[in-house]
């Protein structure tokens, strides 16, 4: 997939998106609506409301990524159901189950959370 580490968070928009927007009215999104710097690194996902099509957009370094998928068969998993129009936070392994059409994705969480500095320190005290 994206050549990501287990470090970096993924968040995924608590409604539905219009997906006309691009690089930009995502990254508007982001920053006003879901209060994150769009240059910190993190993966965003946003999808539309009929549920066939979404977009991730993530910062690399270098500049502004935008992927889009729509499913030929089948709906992805509505992530609002789980966030109650909150910004769902989830991982890489979950983001990937997510982009192939996982129905599992929307009952429970799938996949240990990511690393954050605080887990990690603890765990290495240990």
């Amino acid at each position: 997939m994206i050549g990501l580490t287990r470090a970096v968070r993924v968040f995924a928009y608590g409604a539905p998106v219009d997906l006309r927007k691009g690089f930009n009215g995502l990254a508007a999104l982001v920053e006003q609506e879901m209060e994150h710097r769009i240059l910190n690194g993190d993966v965003y996902l946003f999808l539309g409301r009929n549920t066939r099509r979404a977009k991730v957009l993530y910062f690399d370094g270098t500049g502004l990524c935008l992927l889009a998928k729509r499913l030929e068969r089948g709906r992805f998993a509505r992530p609002w159901e789980r966030s109650d129009g909150a910004v769902l936070s989830m991982t890489l392994s979950e983001l990937a189950l997510f982009l192939e059409g996982s129905e599992l994705l929307g009952r429970k969480s799938l996949a240990p959370p990511s690393f954050d500095e605080k887990s990690l320190a603890v765990a290495i005290r240990v």
